[in-house]
């Protein structure tokens, strides 16, 4: 069963993304820990590293992060932003919104 809001990280396994795929799932939940349903994380192979929302079972599923348009890994604080202003656009962030 699929928790939602449900973020999805897919990352490389050749390319030894496992620890930033998990440290990004780690900063989504300590900002977003109550109001997530479920962080993934995807292996995957080909330089992939997508971070994809799905805000509920209706929903269409958004890509927020692709490491080849967007040309390379976010600041974890653009990721938070970018997840905010989908499913929470009147959140504060606090210092990351600074």
């Amino acid at each position: 069963t699929i928790h939602y809001p449900h973020i999805s990280i897919e990352f490389c396994t050749a390319c030894k993304w496992n620890l930033r795929a998990a440290w990004y799932a780690q900063e989504l939940l300590s900002t977003f820990s109550t109001e997530l349903g479920e962080v993934s994380m995807i292996p995957s192979s080909g330089g992939t590293f997508v971070v994809r929302l799905t805000e509920n079972v209706e929903s269409e599923e958004v890509i927020i992060w692709n490491r080849k348009v967007n040309n390379g890994f976010p600041d974890s604080k653009d990721l938070k932003r970018l997840i905010r202003d989908v499913l929470f656009p009147t959140r504060d962030l606090g210092h990351v919104d600074r």
